[in-house]
Parts: structure tokens; C-alpha cells; sequence
């Protein structure tokens, strides 16, 4: 008799894409497709009322309490308060609040329907108050939870697979509806957990069929509401039409100083992690409180709106690069020292995602360095956007990818230049990060 070693996993299927043929895969597919219109249902309205409440909060309210005009120091009233709020969730309500941003972006796995209701309301007091993190990994988050939620209210002893693939249906339509496409929230949720193999096509074809019905369903809400899309393409750039050899180099040296202002933003946010973390209620009002002085400080030292350094970015990057001749140099490095700042102060206690303050602080400083030879503008931003993604996620795919979403005009010609600025940026991240090295997937996330 032969015995089998306990360090050999079991036996899979000899042919995974029998599933197919299965009368439980095709349940699946249907519960996908279902899921995808609550999901895309619900991204919709969080993402408009949070762009309502940042309107009202910074320009309604300080004009409704009779100033003309938001005073200098208003920034603090609500960052403050941000601090409160997201430290009361964490502390009072169920799971954690959410993910925690200094992890990077990852696969939120089977979300628990009972932890929505701190994911909620501590991402929506971090974003509608001004802290500089992302909606991204709250809708990941969101969506993932009424997945598990919906295959609990059909069957509620439902095999835990199930509700793993549903919930990350649920996470692919969610995330499709800000990065507007279907195969670009898919691929990045995909590189994030780390799937491949045989089984990528059968987990993948849930997930994709939710973020089509998804954004079907989200485009739908943008006519039917009259609100608007939310897109991420920047519409008016400059063309752009074949690299030479000074912007190729321009990318290796790109590539190389990203890592360096990303490390030192992550670095930054570790070594206030875990202090707020013992001191919530006492140190995280403070950490707003900080956020706002780098967003006072730099509108008084270049007279520019506090904006620009508070919130995710990414909508204030299509501005920002449209109207980027009216920048100085000087302006532009100092909105990289700030934002920079004021990012890894976020990244430290708040709830959000890590993705767009990173594409926004690398967009601004390839806008700063272009004012030297031999960089044309457009160049910069997609080159800074591509080297500072992947230093902060380390998924170089996606990173490739969303510099190419935000610059669709210039994307195809730009791409080899993304590509190596993304590389050097890449393996330089890993040679001077320190000794945590770049986040595998964990088995549970990839399943």
C-alpha cells in the first residue's frame, strides 16, 4: 500500500471546465448576473451622495453659516470630525470598519452582510470629510457583502463556495462602476487575488457577468437621475505620438524616483499605524487635524484651493492635467510634498483605498518634472501615474492599465513608456522596501 504525503494537496479535478456542464455552476451564473444590479445599484448612489456631501460640507455649509467663501481654516471642522467618526465605528461596530489601507489594494474575500454597516459609515466619514484616500476598496467591500448577503437570503445553508464566488461577483460589478469598465475592475480584482490556473475561467466568468449587468445598470442610473457618469478619462490632452530616446530615459528615471516618495509615504504611515491604533479616540482626530495643516499650509504658501491637497484625486486629476501650464514648477512640488503628506497620515488610521492619491501624486510630479528638457507633459503624467501606482500596490499590470484608463487619447502611444517607467519603478520598489517585501496573495483570497 502506498501512502500519500500530508504536504501533497488533494487531488483536483482531472478537467476543472466540467464545471461548466454542472447545474450548480449555471446557478451561479444567474446569481452573478442578478447580483450585478443591486451592487451597481448601490456603488451608484454611494459614490454620488459622497460627491454630494464633499459639495455641501466644503462650499454649501460655509457659506450657509454667512462666510463668503470657505475660510482658511475650515478644513480642520471637518477632518476633525472625520477622525471622531471613523474612530467611533471601528471601536463600536462589527468587524473593522473596513480594510486597512496600508495593506494595499486586495481582494476583500467573503465579507460578512453584518460588517456593511461599518465599512459604511467610516469610508463615508473619510471620504465626505476630505481625508486623502480612495472609494475603491470600500465599494470592493460593499459589493462583496451583498453578494454573501443575497446567497444567504436564497439559501441560507449555502455551501461557503458559493458564497465566496458570489461575493466576489458582487466585488467585481462594485469596482467596475468607478474604474467604468467591466474587464478593468475585473482584471484588477483578478491580479489582486492573485488567481490563475485552469480555475481563473471559472471563477472569473461570475464576476465578469455581474460587472457587465453591473454597468449596464450604472449607465442606466446616469439618464435616469440625471447626475452624470462618473468617468475617469481625462478628455482634453495633448497629443501625443511616437516616444524618442530622452523620454525613454525620462522613464528610467521616473521609475527610479517614484519608489523613493512612495517608500517614504508607506513608511510614514507604519510607523503612525500602530500608535493610533492603541489611542484611537485621542490620535485620530488629531490625524485629521493634521491632514487639514497640510492642506492649509499648502494653500497659503501658493494660493491655490486646499482641494487639491485634501480628498482621493481622482477628481481633481482631469484638472489638474488640463490645466497644468498654469502650474509652476515650485507649485507642483510643493502639491507633491503636501499631498504626499497628507496621504500616508491617511493611510495610517482612516478607511479608503490606497490607488488614486498614488495616481494623483505621481501625475503631479511627472507634470513638475516636464517643466525640465526633454519630458512632454502628457509623458510625465502617464509615466508618474504608472511608476507611483505600482510602488504603492505592487500589481504592475493594473498599474499599466489605469494610467492607460485615465489617458484613453494617448494611451497606445504612451504604452511603452508606461510599461518601462512601471518595470524600473517596480523592481526598485522591492530593492529598497524594507524587510516586509511586496504582499503575496493568501490561499483564501485566491480560492
Amino acid at each position: 500500500m502506498t501512502s500519500t504525503s500530508a504536504s501533497e494537496p488533494p487531488a483536483g479535478p482531472s478537467d476543472p471546465f466540467e464545471l461548466l456542464k454542472s447545474r450548480s455552476y449555471l446557478t451561479l451564473l444567474v446569481m452573478g448576473a442578478l447580483i450585478g444590479v443591486p451592487v451597481a445599484a448601490a456603488a451608484y448612489y454611494y459614490l454620488k451622495w459622497v460627491n454630494v456631501s464633499q459639495n455641501w460640507v466644503f462650499t454649501t455649509l460655509p457659506h450657509d453659516l454667512g462666510f463668503h467663501g470657505a475660510p482658511a481654516w475650515w478644513p480642520l471642522v471637518p477632518l476633525g470630525l472625520s477622525g471622531v467618526v471613523v474612530a467611533l465605528s471601528i471601536r463600536f461596530l462589527p468587524g473593522t470598519s473596513g480594510h486597512k489601507p496600508t495593506e494595499g489594494f486586495k481582494a476583500a474575500g467573503a465579507v460578512a452582510p453584518v460588517d456593511l454597516y461599518g465599512i459604511i459609515v467610516a469610508s463615508f466619514a473619510t471620504l465626505a470629510l476630505g481625508v486623502v484616500l480612495g472609494p475603491e476598496m470600500p465599494l470592493v467591500a460593499l459589493g462583496s457583502g451583498l453578494g454573501v448577503l443575497a446567497v444567504h437570503l436564497v439559501k441560507k445553508d449555502a455551501p461557503a463556495q458559493a458564497a465566496v464566488v458570489i461575493g466576489a461577483a458582487g466585488s467585481f460589478a462594485a469596482i467596475s462602476t468607478i474604474l467604468g469598465s467591466p474587464l478593468v475592475g475585473a482584471f484588477l480584482l483578478m491580479e489582486a487575488a492573485g488567481l490563475g490556473g485552469p480555475m481563473l475561467g471559472i471563477v472569473f466568468m461570475p464576476g465578469l457577468l455581474a460587472a457587465g449587468i453591473g454597468s449596464l445598470i450604472f449607465v442606466g442610473l446616469y439618464h435616469w437621475t440625471g447626475y452624470g457618469p462618473f468617468t475617469l478619462s481625462i478628455p482634453h490632452i495633448p497629443p501625443f505620438k511616437s516616444p524618442d530616446g530622452w523620454e525613454f530615459l525620462w522613464a528610467l528615471a521616473i521609475g527610479v524616483a517614484a519608489p523613493v516618495v512612495a517608500v517614504a509615504i508607506r513608511r510614514l504611515a507604519l510607523a503612525l499605524q500602530p500608535r493610533v491604533e492603541r489611542r484611537m479616540f485621542a490620535l485620530l482626530p488629531l490625524c485629521g487635524l493634521a491632514v487639514a495643516g497640510c492642506a492649509i499650509a499648502f494653500a497659503e504658501a501658493t494660493g491655490r484651493a486646499s482641494s487639491e491637497v485634501l480628498f482621493s484625486g481622482e477628481n481633481a486629476l482631469a484638472p489638474l492635467v488640463e490645466h497644468a501650464a498654469s502650474w509652476t514648477a515650485g507649485a507642483l512640488v510643493l502639491l507633491v510634498l503636501f499631498k504626499g503628506l497628507a496621504y500616508g497620515i491617511s493611510l495610517a488610521g482612516f478607511r479608503g483605498g490606497p490607488t488614486f492619491p498614488a495616481m494623483f501624486i505621481g501625475a503631479a510630479g511627472g507634470i513638475a518634472l516636464s517643466h525640465l528638457p526633454g519630458l512632454p507633459m502628457i509623458a510625465g503624467v502617464g509615466m508618474g501615474i504608472g511608476a507611483m501606482t505600482v510602488a504603492i500596490l505592487r500589481l504592475p499590470l493594473t498599474a499599466v492599465l489605469l494610467a492607460s484608463l485615465f489617458l484613453q487619447a494617448d494611451a497606445l502611444a504612451l504604452m511603452p513608456l508606461i510599461i518601462v517607467a512601471v518595470v524600473v519603478s517596480f523592481v526598485a520598489t522591492a530593492r529598497i522596501t524594507p524587510a516586509e517585501g511586496i504582499s503575496e496573495p493568501t490561499p483564501a483570497a485566491a480560492t
